[in-house]
């Protein structure tokens, strides 16, 4: 079966070094981040340590730094780097047509 993806709008809307929240069912949000060379990531918008809106954070190289205690999550695998241990679900993401795609059943999975 092939995964049903969520056309979330158009990548250039994201800009470099910055992210976006989607709200899904439940309260919860998926933060969307785009890297200085136009790599497009998708996690679950709490960071594992206390929470903290990850999507408010500081976007380097393919990490972004948690704004509340500077823990530094990957945006690859949702690990926190460096002494810190704690993950983040990832959802996954294509670029399709110059379009931001995430897989509904993930996104959703993810904040359960």
């Amino acid at each position: 079966m092939t995964p049903e993806w969520l056309d979330i709008g158009p990548v250039e809307q994201l800009p470099a070094l910055g992210a976006r929240t989607l709200p899904v069912q439940g309260g919860d949000e998926i933060a969307i981040f785009r890297t200085a060379n136009g790599e497009v990531y998708a996690l679950v918008n709490k960071c594992p340590h206390k929470q903290g809106p990850l999507s408010q954070g500081i976007v380097h190289d393919t990490s972004v730094a948690c704004p509340l205690h500077n823990w530094r999550i990957s945006l690859v695998t949702g690990q926190a780097l460096g002494g810190d241990v704690g993950c983040v679900p990832t959802i996954p993401v294509k670029i399709e047509g110059g379009r931001i795609m995430l897989s509904r059943a993930e996104a959703l999975a993810g904040l359960g």
